[in-house]
């Protein structure tokens, strides 16, 4: 015997139970709506749509911020740009300017050596330089047009560079101390004992004549002693580099302290100065005397 399931099915009696359960459903909810049920039904809707608002607005936010990052990096590459531009003319301005400080740096330094020594100096400029060459030496720009004669002694603010070998109408020749042929009176400062400076070449010199009982130490000033007449006593020629003893004089080389291969400028010294240049001398201002009472 086959059993069949019976359909389900709403009897009378579960329809009306139905019906009174919405109808009481529909009547709390106006309750609860009140009059203006249309005010609940867009808040409801609004919070619903709040989480699709936010990721419009943050996505809105992101190409903004795309757009303004893009916008300031372009702004800095120009900015970047520019102030290349202003660098680069600022070294160029410089480097064009640079020549003109120098020859106004070296002016001021001519100008103090001048006040230092009480001397008729005559300034001249090195149009160039035959040093590389054997016998070379410093060409200058000046000659008999400005009176000057062989032998007169050429110096910067460092040191001494030599003296003019050859002079001729608007050109002269100025043999460097470190020549081979060149040859200057010096003394050692501490000691104050005198030699005959021989150039080495490459800014070097010996001292020659210097009895091996002197004490001397590396690093002492060496200076014109004055007793050559082209230089006058005390100005700088260089330092004691080396000491050796030989057997009857020390063997001194000495380092120039003038930089004979940047010469620029040079002052020249008149000929046969005075063996040993004081200092200007200034009388002292004299103050009236207060007048005596009763003197006439």
């Amino acid at each position: 015997m086959v059993v069949r399931a019976a359909k389900w099915s709403w009897s009378r009696a579960g329809l009306q139970r139905l019906a009174l359960v919405l109808l009481w459903l529909g009547h709390g909810t106006w309750v609860l709506l009140g009059p203006d049920p249309a005010r609940h039904w867009t808040a409801f809707l609004d919070v619903l749509s709040r989480p699709s608002q936010a990721i419009a607005a943050r996505w809105e936010g992101w190409r903004a911020a795309r757009r303004d990052s893009g916008r300031s990096l372009a702004e800095l590459r120009a900015e970047n740009a520019r102030l290349g531009a202003e660098l680069a003319q600022v070294h160029s301005q410089q480097a064009q300017q640079a020549p003109r400080l120098a020859e106004a740096d070296e002016a001021v330094r001519m100008l103090g050596l001048k006040q230092q020594i009480p001397l008729e100096l005559k300034s001249a400029r090195v149009l160039f330089a035959t040093r590389p060459a054997t016998f070379g030496g410093l060409i200058l720009d000046r000659g008999q047009d400005l009176g000057l004669e062989p032998d007169q002694g050429v110096l910067v603010p460092e040191g001494i560079v030599g003296r003019l070998w050859s002079v001729g109408a608007t050109q002269s020749k100025v043999l460097p101390a470190d020549a081979p042929n060149a040859s200057v009176a010096v003394m050692l400062m501490r000691s104050r004992a005198t030699g005959v400076l021989q150039g080495l070449g490459s800014g070097r010199a010996l001292i020659r004549y210097v009895s091996n009982q002197e004490v001397v130490q590396p690093g002492e000033a060496v200076l014109t002693s004055g007793l050559d007449r082209v230089f006058p006593r005390g100005l700088l020629v260089g330092y004691v580099a080396e000491v050796a003893k030989g057997d009857l004089e020390l063997r001194l080389i000495v380092n120039l302290s003038a930089p004979l291969d940047r010469v620029n400028a040079v002052l020249v010294l008149p000929p046969q100065p005075p063996l040993e240049v004081q200092p200007p001398f200034v009388a002292p201002e004299t103050k009236p005397q207060p007048r005596k009472r009763g003197a006439p």
